[in-house]
């Protein structure tokens, strides 16, 4: 079994973990005698003496101010500009499988345009019997569906492809967030606009300053691709492609373009820069796989993990979460001693389709070292690979779809550290 070696750890690392470890650890290390003192006679608090803020002093709700430390990060070193650029989702702090509108992870390429709903539409046109163009209010009049779906950027895990680089949960798997979508389903329109013999491929268009677009199947525009003006109930944010964004469940992020302005009918896909030039999967040999929409089963433990490190001896419950773009999370293992033994999880709350699901296992800990996995196995048989297993098929240069099993060493101090092992 091999570790990562501390002593050649990168120098990201050690900033990572000396700005936010700190944090977390003085915002989770309570007193162990808590069950003691909820026994002692009830004192009257401070803040039962006095009236509360009054129901109009935030017009827009916000989280209590002792959930502060509940944000999205962004890793200055990994990124030149916030234009093209990424912020994490906290997934240690996830109690469901919907993530808050102001936590759903980011990904831009030229920054967030401000775009204006009244003056924004949408071109459907190419091999189509009639070009059509909708506005936001358009698409409000066409029946709508609201499905849970999970939306994870293809680079999730990039830096873990080689060896463990970061020792946060939230920048090893932060780059994934579920929420519920309202919109149309993309057939309605194909319908409508009347989709000529010989057309097999679509071409997807965002407003921002990239101009970004990916081609994607006619199949999956006929399947379950939407076109969507909300989330979790309320319009779209600016940062998640407001007014308006194709939605293709269960595929990589890249291809769910945001601010959607033009969709394209044809023959064969386009060869954009970032189905060539990127978002491809180096092989060993030294050729690339290209159009792998589908983000594969993957789980990860959330708690314990190495913001929240395990703060006393005896019984646990171990908690995470799974997924799979290929449909449902029909099985969650776990392990404890790094893959050589395997016991199943629970799994709780609702199991939907491409949408992320969570599980729980009992377990008493001794104090003593233990290497923590999990392992997912969706609806279609499909098993989470190990990093050992990824890499003899991938190599160590592809930078995208890493779904191996992550491995958190749970050390005798309660602390929690990213590994790998094989």
């Amino acid at each position: 079994m091999s570790r990562h070696n501390k002593k050649n750890e990168p120098s990201r690392r050690g900033f990572i973990r000396n700005s936010l470890i700190g944090g977390f650890a003085a915002l989770v290390g309570r007193s162990a005698s808590a069950k003691t003192d909820a026994i002692a006679p009830l004192s009257v608090p401070s803040w039962s003496k006095e009236l509360g803020s009054g129901t109009v002093n935030e017009p827009y709700g916000k989280p209590s101010v002792f959930e502060k430390h509940v944000v999205r990060r962004f890793l200055p070193w990994m990124f030149p500009t916030r234009q093209a650029a990424a912020s994490f989702t906290p997934l240690q702090d996830f109690h469901g499988i919907i993530t808050p509108n102001g936590l759903f992870f980011e990904r831009h390429h030229a920054g967030v345009p401000k775009i204006d709903p009244a003056e924004h539409k949408l071109v459907i046109h190419g091999m189509v019997d009639k070009p059509l163009m909708f506005t936001v209010d358009d698409l409000k009049r066409f029946p709508c569906v609201n499905r849970v779906h999970f939306i994870e950027c293809a680079g999730n895990g990039v830096l873990e492809q080689r060896s463990a680089q970061l020792n946060l949960l939230q920048f090893t798997h932060g780059l994934i967030s579920s929420a519920e979508w309202t919109g149309v389903p993309l057939k309605l329109l194909l319908n409508e606009a009347g989709v000529r013999k010989g057309a097999k491929w679509l071409l997807a268009e965002g407003a921002d300053a990239a101009g970004l677009a990916r081609s994607f199947p006619l199949d999956k525009a006929l399947d379950d691709a939407l076109v969507v003006y909300a989330q979790n109930g309320e319009m779209l944010r600016a940062e998640q492609g407001y007014p308006m964004r194709l939605l293709l469940p269960g595929w990589e992020g890249i291809a769910n373009v945001k601010w959607l302005r033009r969709i394209e009918v044809g023959e064969r896909p386009w060869e954009m820069r970032e189905e060539t030039a990127t978002y491809t999967d180096l092989l060993p040999s030294g050729k690339a796989r290209q159009y792998t929409f589908i983000q594969e089963a993957k789980s990860v433990i959330t708690t314990p993990c190495p913001e929240y490190p395990v703060l006393n001896k005896g019984q646990q419950v171990i908690r995470g979460l799974a997924w799979s773009g290929e449909g449902k999370v029909k099985r969650v293992d776990v392990s404890f001693d790094g893959g050589r033994n395997w016991q199943q999880a629970r799994l709780t709350g609702p199991q939907l389709d491409k949408s992320l699901t969570r599980f729980e296992i009992d377990w008493f800990w001794n104090g003593q070292e233990a290497l923590l996995q999990s392992r997912v196995v969706d609806e279609t048989g499909y098993v989470q690979p190990s990093l050992k297993e990824l890499r003899a098929l991938r190599g160590v240069n592809s930078m995208y779809h890493n779904n191996s099993i992550q491995t958190w060493l749970l050390h005798p101090s309660g602390e929690v550290e990213n590994v790998q092992i094989g």
